[in-house]
Formats: C-alpha cells, sequence, structure tokens
C-alpha cells in the first residue's frame, strides 16, 4: 500500500491526494480514510477533499479542543470511536498526522479489526500522508488557503515565507515555535537550523508593527543566516546583522533579538543579547531561571556596546525559553499584563502535566489571546527547545 500510494503522489497535487490515500488505503482494509489538516492557530481540523481553490469545498470542520479527533491531534496518538459505524462492523480511529513531531493533522479511516497489526498500518499510512502533505505545501496555494481561517496581511505573509517549520526533532533536541497573530504578524520572527551537533536558535523583535517591521524582521533573520553560513561566531554574526540593517534602513529601523547556539552532544549553550528579554531555563519541571547576559543594544540601532557571548551547560530534560514582550505585555480588558510570572507559571504546570512542547506552546499562546480578549496589540512569538541529553528516543511521542 505504502509503496504504490508514495509512487502515484510523486506527479500528484494536492487536490488528488484525497481520492488516491482513500484509494490506497482501501485496498489495505482501511476504509473512508479521509484526512484534515489543521489550521495555522491550531484551533481546528479542516478536512481536505481536493475540491474548491482550498480544497476543501464541501468538507468538515472540526474543533480541536474537545472532540476525539482534537484528543488525537493533542495527545498524538491513535483514538477510536466508541461503537462501530452504523451496523457496518468496522470500527472509527483517529491517527495524528506528524513529520517527527510537527503535527500537520489526523487520518480518520475505518476498520475491521483494532488489533496492534492494524494499529501499525494505521500509523504508518498517517506517517506517509504527513510526508505526502509536506512535498506539496510549499507550491500550493490550495494548503495555503486551507489553514487558515482569516485574511493575511504582507507582513505575515512574509514570515510564512521565511521561517522555519514550527516544530523540530532530532540530535537529543526537540524545538517548537509559535507566533501570534498569526495572520497580522508585524516585526516578530524566529529562526532555527542544524549544522553537524550545533542547533542554531534565533529570535528577533523587529521596531515597529507595519510592513516595513515584517521587511526589518525579514532582513535581520537573512543577514543572520548569511554571516552562520560564512561561519561567523554568534558575536559576529548579530554585528554583521547589525551593519546589514544600518546598510538598508540607516538608524531607523532595529530589531532587538536573541542569538543562541546549543551543542547538541554536550548541552553547552552559549548566546547574546541583543536588547533582548532574557533567555529562560526550565529545569526539572520545577522552576524557571532567567539565564543573564549584558545587552549589546537592539542590532540597527548603532550603539556600540560591547557583545558579550554568554555560556550555560545544560542538563538532560532542561528547556529553554525565547521570546517577545507580546506574549507577557498583552493586557486584558483591566490592563492587566498576562506578566513574567503567570508565564512562566504556565510553562512549568503545563511541563508537569507531561504534554509535548508543541501542546504546551498551543496552549500558552491561546491563553495570552484569551488574556487579551483574542486580539493582541502587540507581536507575540515563542522559540522553546528541549535538551534531551542522549535521550533520542523521548523526542517523539
Amino acid at each position: 500500500m505504502l509503496a504504490g500510494l508514495m509512487q502515484d503522489s510523486h506527479i500528484a497535487t494536492l487536490e488528488q491526494l484525497p481520492e488516491m490515500v482513500a484509494g490506497h488505503a482501501a485496498a489495505a482494509g482501511l476504509h473512508d480514510a479521509v484526512v484534515f489538516v489543521v489550521d495555522l492557530q491550531e484551533t481546528v481540523l479542516r478536512q481536505v477533499t481536493g475540491r474548491g481553490l482550498d480544497a476543501h469545498e464541501g468538507g468538515l470542520e472540526l474543533v480541536v479542543d474537545g472532540t476525539l479527533p482534537g484528543r488525537a491531534y493533542q495527545r498524538v496518538d491513535l483514538v477510536p470511536e466508541p461503537g462501530g459505524t452504523g451496523g457496518t462492523g468496522l470500527r472509527r480511529w483517529w491517527a495524528p498526522i506528524t513529520d517527527g513531531v510537527e503535527r500537520l493533522g489526523v487520518l480518520r479511516t475505518d476498520v475491521a479489526d483494532d488489533g496492534e497489526g492494524v494499529r501499525e498500518v494505521l500509523r504508518a499510512l498517517a506517517s506517509m500522508v504527513a510526508l505526502l502533505l509536506l512535498s506539496k505545501r510549499s507550491f500550493s496555494d490550495s494548503y495555503a488557503r486551507l489553514v487558515r481561517t482569516a485574511p493575511m496581511n504582507v507582513a505575515a505573509e512574509m514570515q510564512q515565507n521565511l521561517t522555519p517549520p514550527p516544530a523540530f526533532a532530532g540530535h537529543d533536541a526537540t524545538v517548537g515555535a509559535v507566533s501570534e497573530p498569526a495572520y497580522e504578524i508585524g516585526g516578530d520572527a524566529f529562526d532555527y537550523a542544524v549544522a553537524g551537533t550545533t542547533l542554531h536558535l534565533g529570535v528577533f523583535d523587529a521596531m515597529g508593527h507595519d510592513a516595513t517591521a515584517g521587511l526589518t524582521a525579514n532582513v535581520a533573520v537573512a543577514a543572520c543566516r548569511n554571516a552562520r553560513r560564512r561561519g561567523a561566531s554568534l558575536a559576529e554574526t548579530s554585528r554583521s546583522t547589525e551593519e546589514t540593517l544600518i546598510e538598508q534602513f540607516g538608524t531607523s529601523r532595529y530589531a532587538t533579538g536573541i542569538l543562541a547556539d546549543l551543542d547538541l552532544a554536550t548541552g553547552h549553550l552559549s548566546w547574546v543579547n541583543r536588547g533582548h528579554h532574557l533567555p529562560l531555563l526550565v529545569r526539572a519541571g520545577r522552576w524557571v531561571h532567567p539565564l543573564w547576559c549584558p545587552p549589546a543594544g537592539p542590532m540597527g540601532a548603532d550603539l556600540g556596546l560591547p557583545i558579550t557571548t554568554c555560556r550555560e551547560q545544560l542538563q538532560p530534560g532542561d528547556r529553554i525559553v525565547l521570546y517577545t514582550d507580546g506574549i507577557t505585555e498583552a493586557r486584558d480588558t483591566n490592563g492587566d499584563e498576562f506578566g513574567l510570572d503567570r508565564f512562566t507559571e504556565f510553562v512549568l504546570r503545563h511541563h508537569s502535566g507531561h504534554l509535548t512542547l508543541h501542546e504546551t506552546l498551543r496552549r500558552l499562546v491561546h491563553a495570552v489571546l484569551e488574556h487579551h480578549a483574542g486580539k493582541l496589540d502587540d507581536d507575540a512569538t515563542v522559540l522553546m527547545v528541549e535538551w534531551r541529553g542522549g535521550h533520542q528516543a523521548d523526542l517523539t511521542p
């Protein structure tokens, strides 16, 4: 089944996947297979029908919170529906569609048997569907439309093409990231990349909340990547980024940020602070500690302050949290901020609840949005990394 599906998918478009997946699945005893993908804010699961400009015409839309498919998505686990499917003798299952730790949606199918062998086939098919979706989304406007539930501004459109995927796992580390407002983001951006045994991390907060702020963030990330890929150190990379911003904007536009390197073999963390909020260290799921580093001033402000590279030795299971001020400074109708204490307490509470890093981030951002009555006045971004320190098998659920 998997070999045939893979072969047929090579020249298929997103619109052709639903029928293709259902046909190959039925030949293996998985009946009425249906693919659902999650929206950008991870609130609903939308059926891929292959019809219409968003490949969703006539399809179902299911909420993530409080439903069986939502439970499969949140817990990254197979979830059966109680009872049969209308006297057919079949049982309906929901399977998470994931690539590594990136959650793309869920797969629904009906099977005659619920033994472990069938469950393994379900997991394998869901994994193959994930790879097929990833292979099509980079050139599919239908996919981009499908995962949006509101119009997107130009700055957010740039950020969508700029930032890496919101989830990654490998080399004993898991990375998760999220930005809001997803459809009206301005100058926030995050970045990460792996080179050998080094995980490069960055979070940026450009001045302003308009399209020019988005341009500033784009230039900052591109300049950072360019210097990094030439082999520059953290300090040299941040200096090169500042020089590029000044070349483009003078000193009228700047970006704060944290640039960091994590040695995945040893857990040694290095970082520079460019006028940004301090990174947070979450240890043993019991306490949070800010990691101090003298600020060198925002990149592009040309303050001439010395750039200090700071270091910390991580322990297995430690989490590092980078964030922008939109998270902590979101205010409710009474003017009360979400605040650093509430932020860290939320991370600790959900960490101890054994949720995946990515589910913790999903719930955190929804809590921030709820605190701010559903609409943020400033961009809010969180980039979180967990170092497993030799426990590679623990990376995926």
